[in-house]
Formats: C-alpha cells, structure tokens, sequence
C-alpha cells in the first residue's frame, strides 16, 4: 500500500520543505508553515496536469511569433483600463485584491453589463447564492443577457461549465473558497489557492478567456495564501482605500501588459461604483483656508499628474526624544527631510514633535513631494500659512538644494488647470519648459530660498 506524503508549505513565500519547523528557512518567516498531506496516485495512472496544459506545443523561432493576436477590449470603466493598461487582454490571468467590502465584488459585477456587448460571462461566486447575486445586480443595475451566474466551489464543476458554455470571460469571486478533488488540503489553503490558480491559468492561456480572480488579504495588508501566487497571474490590482470615506483607488502591484503606475480613483455610491475623472480635484476638497502646516503637491501617477494636499503638524514636545509620524509619506524619507530642514533651513525641530499627513489616502512615493513636505512643515514651525493659490514640486537633497523631476510640463498644466497661480519649481533643470501664461513660476535653488518665498 502506497504511503501519502506530508510537506509543509510555508504561507508568505511558498517554499516547501518535509518537516515542520518554527521558522521557514527560505524567508526567515515565524510560524508560517501549513501541513499538506499529498495522496499517491493510483496504480495505473499518472498525475493529471493542468486543465489547458497540453505536451504537444513544440519551440518555435522568436522572429516566427506572432505579435498581432494580443486582443485588448474595454471593460466599460475607463480607471479600470487605465489601471489595467488600456483594457483587458485576452487569455490574461488578472487577481484583483483588497480588504473585505472594499469594493472588489462590486466593481467586476459592475463591468459584467459591458463585457456582456457581444460577450458571454460567466461570474462564478463561492461566497453566494445565486439569488443572492441576483439581488446584488438589480441593486447595481446590472442585467445583460449574456450574463451567466453559478454558484459553485468544486473546480471539476467548475471546468465542466466552462467547457459546456464557452464564455469569453471567467470572473472567480473568490480564489480562496476553491478547491481541487485532487488535492486533499482545506479550501483556502496554500496548496488548494496554488492549484485552482494553476488550473484557471491553464485555461486562460489555452482557450483564451479573459480571467479575473478576487482574492482575499491578510492582515499584513498581502493577498492570502503564498507570495507565488502573484508570480502566476499576469496582473496584481489592489483596491485600496479608508472603509470609513467613500473614495477607493484601484492600484496595480503588477501587470505584464501595461505600466504599473497608473492608478484609477473611484467613489462608492448606493448603486455601486462610480469613476472620478479628477482625481486631483476629490483629494483638493475641503482644503483650509489661511491655516498654517498645509501646501500642496503635484505627483505623477502614471502618465496621470495629481494634485495633493500635504499637511503638518510641529508641537513642542513633552518627551526627552520629539516624535515623528508620517501618514501617505514614507517614515525614513520624512525623518530624512526634518533633519534637512533643521540644518539646512534654521528650524530647531529636534525639539518639536512633527507629524505629516497625506490627505486623501494616497501615497507620495516620488521625489517631487519633498518641498512641498518641507514647506507645510516650515509653515507650521513658524505658524505662518502658505497663499492658498500656491503649490510646490522638487526634490530636497541633504545640501539643502532644490533638484529636478521629471513630466515638468505636464504637472505645471495640472496646478493651472486647477487654478492655482503660483508655483515653486527647481531653478536646475527648468530652463526651456511651457509655462501656462495665468500661471508665476519662482525658480529656486535650495530650500532657504524656497521658505522665503512661500512665507
């Protein structure tokens, strides 16, 4: 009698290794490592591959590949095709992650009613019933023809619907409720998520259907289940967003057809999602008027410039050591410009506590937030407020000076378009640009200048 097999799996990277232990030992991780118990084929048979995997493909020369079949078409939501680079694409694996009722179900139902335009959907849910997705779809007014529902978590049934309906789309909601015969382990599981997704891979890249896959994350904010899982599909979406405001952002932490710094900002509504098309705009409401510790950035995301509000707060602190906070701006690179800011900029900050904070929920990641950073602390510092119709783009180098970045152009006619009628930009690197004509430009060189013009 054959004997079964036992291996670990460890949830963060994926590695497998034969006994158990309280560390992984490829990622260092604690407490990671799942059991799976694997059964031994039956005598006579082999393991079966991946639906869609077949062995007669043979090598072919690269300069005899064609390039033309790559399919794109619209999902009916333009941030969803700005995200996902101009639209899905046929045959693509596509994972769509997030908090729980951030939206993820939401918005791929939503898309079903222009996908359904000369194609057959079928939206496969594993959480609910299917009168329970009829009555989520007559709330978001959703009701094509050639909108197919089932209800199922048995990956054979599912392969057998697919197969009987042929549609050009497969929406699973969620990978996490999936499981596999073949494997014994508990829906959910790292090996059961690894092979449902390999099997809906399969059939993506061998029928060519356009798959999209909700999965769940954990608290360390990652998708649940192992880190190789991200490595299968061709594209990452994170829906990311405060459950307590009504703006999310849709972001792409991969994609193999398309940029992976777009974003796409919706706003959720009674009837379900809805786009923002200016996006600078939502993050700019409710801005103050003639307060201290505010200034306002210009970010590129993507091919997209986007206006930001930047705020901060400097008290004097009660504590031998000043505290440092930073919300939507990287920690390191916020102590790293305090320190600038006292050394280079005459502030004594090292006795003051300082907080940052991005409103909005978005995250500055880029070099052309530092000056405004600096300014809305310099502004707090000396309680003095920056003219509301000023905005300010460079980067601060540890000398104090004021660099360059790039998409110039394109974010001077953002902060115009927005109204804004002064800007501060590095004097480096700015000589030949287009400036709006109701827009001042000061050219600065270090951060010294900077503060005297925005005070």
């Amino acid at each position: 009698m054959a004997k079964t097999k036992t291996i670990f799996y460890c949830t963060e990277c994926g590695n497998e290794t034969p006994k158990w232990q309280g560390r992984c030992p490829a990622c260092g991780a604690w407490n990671t490592l799942e059991e799976h118990i694997e059964k031994p084929a039956a005598p006579g048979r082999t393991k079966t591959a991946p639906v869609g995997v077949g062995l007669s493909r043979k090598p072919q020369r690269l300069n005899q590949v064609e390039t033309e079949g790559e399919l794109r078409f619209s999902t009916g939501m333009g941030e969803l095709d700005r995200v996902l680079g101009g639209g899905a694409v046929a045959g693509s694996l596509v994972l769509v992650g997030g908090a729980p009722g951030i939206g993820k179900s939401t918005l791929l139902l939503q898309i079903c009613s222009s996908l359904c335009a000369g194609r057959k959907v079928l939206y496969v849910s594993g959480e609910e019933s299917e009168r329970q997705l009829k009555l989520r779809a007559q709330r978001l007014g959703v009701a094509p023809d050639s909108l197919y529902i089932l209800s199922e978590t048995q990956m054979a049934d599912i392969l057998s619907a697919v197969e009987e309906l042929q549609p050009d789309v497969l929406i699973a909601d969620s990978i996490q409720t999936l499981y596999s015969d073949a494997n014994e382990s508990l829906p959910g599981s790292v090996s059961q998520v690894k092979e449902c997704t390999m099997r809906l891979m399969g059939l993506a890249k061998s029928q060519g259907i356009t798959v999209f896959v909700v999965g769940h994350i954990n608290k360390d904010g990652n998708i649940a289940g192992p880190k190789v899982l991200e490595h299968m599909v061709d594209c990452v979406l994170y829906f990311e967003g405060d459950p307590n405001t009504s703006y999310r952002l849709l972001r792409a932490a991969k994609n193999r057809f398309g940029s992976t710094n777009e974003i796409g900002v919706f706003e959720m509504r009674d009837k379900g999602l809805e786009e923002v098309p200016n996006p600078s705009q939502m993050l700019l409401e409710g801005r103050p008027s003639g307060e201290s510790g505010t200034c306002v950035a210009c970010v590129m995301e993507g091919t997209r410039p986007v206006l930001a509000e930047v705020q901060a707060l400097v008290a004097k602190t009660s504590f031998h050591v000043p505290r440092r906070t930073a919300d939507g701006f990287d920690f390191n690179r916020a102590a790293l410009l305090l320190a600038v800011a006292e050394k280079r900029g005459g502030m004594k900050l090292s006795l003051f506590d300082a907080y940052i904070n991005v409103i909005g929920g978005l995250q500055l990641d880029e070099p052309g937030a530092d000056l405004p950073v600096v300014l809305a602390v310099a502004s707090s510092y000396r309680d003095k407020p920056i003219d509301d119709s000023l905005a300010a783009i460079g980067e601060v180098g540890l000398a104090g000076e004021i660099r360059s970045v790039s998409h110039m152009n394109q974010r001077l006619s953002e902060v115009a378009r927005l109204g804004f009628k002064t800007c501060i930009i590095p004097k480096i690197g700015s000589g030949k640009l287009e400036i709006p004509e109701d827009l001042t430009v000061y050219r600065v060189r270090n951060l010294r200048e900077a503060i005297a013009v925005a005070l």
